[in-house]
């Protein structure tokens, strides 16, 4: 598979549709949050807040790095022979929805700042953008309950994806 940026959106939901463990819930968590970024950015972008530009086009360049990482990280938990091997891939497999869910939670609560400067005509992209982060955010962190369910890596994603929440409520 080529890279995600060098493929049209249609060849790249074609490529999700495909009966083939990758792109799958992991990949498509993490170009959500991209896309979520987008929005924020532009929100920034059009309310001049250049950090804030910087900022949601880092996430964006971030969140496309993970989905690019996606395509490969659970494979290895396909090929396990053993339990213990499983187990092992299973913990390897969870690090990348989780700083998936972690930086999800960042697009949003940056979405949240936005849409509270920018002007009536964009702040509606900003708070899709926030809206569009929490379901990355829950997206990933349910991947990574059904991978571990328990410890430091489960705890890191159900906190982030916790924030994200909080940041959506806060559009309310």
């Amino acid at each position: 598979m080529r890279g995600l940026e060098k493929q049209s959106l249609e060849d790249f939901l074609e490529s999700v549709a495909d009966a083939t463990p990758a792109p799958g819930g992991g990949t498509s968590a993490a170009v959500t949050a991209a896309l979520a970024a987008a929005l924020v950015e532009m929100s920034a972008g059009l309310a001049s807040d250049a950090e804030s530009v910087d900022q949601a086009s880092g996430f964006r360049a971030e969140a496309l790095r993970l989905a690019e990482e996606e395509l490969t990280s659970y494979a290895p938990v396909l090929e396990a022979r053993t339990e213990a091997d499983r187990v092992t891939a299973l913990d390897a497999a969870s690090e990348p929805p989780a700083q998936i869910t972690e930086l999800a939670a960042d697009v949003a609560e940056l979405g949240v700042e936005v849409a509270r400067s920018a002007s009536e005509a964009v702040r509606g992209d900003a708070l899709t953008g926030v809206t569009l982060a929490e379901a990355a955010a829950a997206a990933a962190a349910r991947l990574v309950t059904i991978n571990v369910g328990s410890g430091p890596v489960f705890e890191r994603a159900r906190a982030a994806a916790d924030r994200a929440a909080a940041a959506r409520e806060k559009t309310q």
